[in-house]
């Protein structure tokens, strides 16, 4: 029997981004799934990640030794205490099991304290241990920083070529169906080409426009390869920060011809990728035309404060702007505040609170306090049956429901950005009965509420995930690379020699205001 390792341990960096990423924010999961130990890793296949899909279409013949499971919210790097607990499980159990193969579902875009490259070192460790004859397959987030270490370690990786993500599972599989190849012997050759500017995360939508297009040319037959196209995340400050398109194949010259058509075809759409959005109160002047013109319920994104892309859901752009139009029938989902929430429970259902909301550390985004009404009180506990995470359950810990006027709020515990429905219905909000629904979300959210049928908004209110990368202030990028589309050629200032961490991060966003 071929006894497979199998781990997963995911994290999308901004390393902008004020939060750290600690123990506790892998163990809760923030809207992943919570951290999974041992042989309750394979209870994980109802849901959609990677690793389940992997599960489910291994190779009966194969004996599974699963390790350890875990994904945190994006944010600021991962602590190094942290990155070496769980990296340490992956490689104890290398060392311990020595298995015939392993298969990792990680991110590719995580960054660590120490380390610029985690997934890259996560990688190394696992072949220092396991050797160079084990096949080591991996399955990436279509927002991968691809490494040359993580194409030299890995014999094979496989992303996702959907976003929203609905389609985890689907890459786990086929990551076991690569595995299964190499374990039959066939020998693969790997080829990978990089993309010269970065793509604002929201243009990367395969729902729509340009990526739409780029990612069914994945599926075409003649290529007779798999092949990936990594958009990167562009809020990690680090060397190897740039989209990639790679693929793996037996016929090295077929290959090679397949990923460059690719990549040509991502640079002859450059101006299509550029961004499209508006200022926070131009989106919600076309929010209330959209209502009068019956779009309803109109969802307004409130991207530059996603916890999906290491924001920490305390922005008090939108909610300021909310609160003072008073537009009816109104919600927004999910202010992050544990400090309100047992405020609000001290009050008490039906009782007013005076919330404080303190705002993040970026100009132009201040306090904001008002006397709300307290009309729900939750546990926080949600179950998720939309498209994304499907059958994943969620703990936001104590949650309310806060009202003023004709607007609501829901404040939970533990931040988590907005993918699914039952993420305002947990809280006693129906989404489709609302004219207009801000979510703290940039695009995952589309999976489950575009079915409503009503007009999708995105708002650029200030917040620590800028939707244009060009505003960032890089420092350890490639020279040359364009900061977006027909943006500007990045040139080095000045060498840092390290990832800058928080405290360094918000000095320089100040200063350069």
């Amino acid at each position: 029997m071929t006894r497979v390792l199998i781990a997963g341990f995911l994290h999308e960096t901004n390393t902008f981004a004020p939060t750290p990423a600690r123990w506790e924010n892998f163990r809760n999961g923030e809207g992943f799934p919570g951290m999974h130990l041992g042989n309750d890793v394979l209870n994980l296949t109802s849901v959609n990640i990677p690793l389940g899909g992997f599960v489910l279409a291994a190779d009966p013949a194969w004996e599974m030794l699963p390790v350890v499971w875990c994904a945190a919210s994006p944010s600021g790097p991962v602590e190094s205490s942290t990155f070496e607990r769980i990296t340490g499980m992956i490689e104890d159990a290398c060392a311990q099991e020595t298995p015939d193969a392993v298969y990792l579902d990680l991110h590719g875009a995580m960054v660590s304290e120490d380390y610029p490259d985690g997934d890259g070192e996560i990688l190394r460790r696992v072949r220092s241990v396991v050797g160079a004859d084990t096949p080591i397959v991996v399955s990436l987030d279509l927002h991968a920083n691809v490494s040359d270490l993580m194409l030299e370690t890995a014999n094979a990786m496989v992303a996702y070529r959907t976003y929203p993500h609905v389609d985890m599972a689907e890459t786990g599989r086929s990551a076991a169906a690569l595995l299964r190849r190499m374990l039959a012997g066939e020998d693969m050759t790997m080829r990978a080409e990089r993309i010269n500017f970065l793509i604002p995360t929201i243009s990367g939508s395969t729902l729509e426009g340009p990526a739409r297009f780029v990612y069914e040319l994945l599926d075409s037959p003649d290529h007779g390869a798999v092949l990936s196209i990594a958009m990167a995340f562009p809020a990690a400050d680090v060397e190897e920060c740039q989209p990639c398109v790679f693929g793996y194949g037996v016929d090295e010259g077929q290959l090679s011809q397949a990923v460059d058509g690719i990549a040509a075809a991502i640079h002859n759409l450059e101006p299509e990728f550029r961004l499209k959005a508006l200022p926070a109160d131009q989106a919600l002047d076309e929010a209330v035309r959209a209502i009068a013109d019956g779009q309803t319920p109109v969802v307004i994104a409130d991207t530059q404060d996603n916890p999906g892309a290491g924001g920490d859901a305390t922005t008090t752009g939108l909610l300021r702007q909310l609160v003072q139009r008073n537009i009816a029938s109104s919600a927004l989902a999910a202010m992050w505040s544990p400090e309100i929430v047992q405020a609000a429970i001290a009050a008490g259902r039906g009782e007013t609170v005076t919330a404080s909301f303190a705002g993040s550390e970026v100009d132009g985004d201040s306090p904001f306090g008002e006397i709300f009404h307290v009309e729900e009180i939750t546990d926080g506990k949600i179950h998720f049956d939309g498209p994304m995470m499907n059958g994943n359950e969620l703990s936001v810990g104590p949650s309310v429901l806060l009202r003023r006027g004709n607007v609501r709020i829901v404040v939970n515990s533990h931040k988590a950005q907005i993918m699914d429905r039952n993420q305002f219905r947990a809280a006693g909000v129906s989404p489709e009965k609302q004219q207009l629904l801000v979510v703290k979300s940039s695009v995952h959210f589309r999976a489950d509420f575009a079915g409503m049928g009503g007009k999708i908004i995105v708002a650029l209110a200030p917040g620590p995930f800028p939707a244009d990368p060009a505003i960032l202030p890089w420092r350890n990028l490639r020279p040359g690379l364009r900061l977006g589309p027909l943006g500007p050629a990045f040139t080095p200032m000045e060498s840092s020699g390290q990832i800058d961490g928080p405290e360094r991060v918000n000095e320089r966003r100040r200063s350069s205001a």
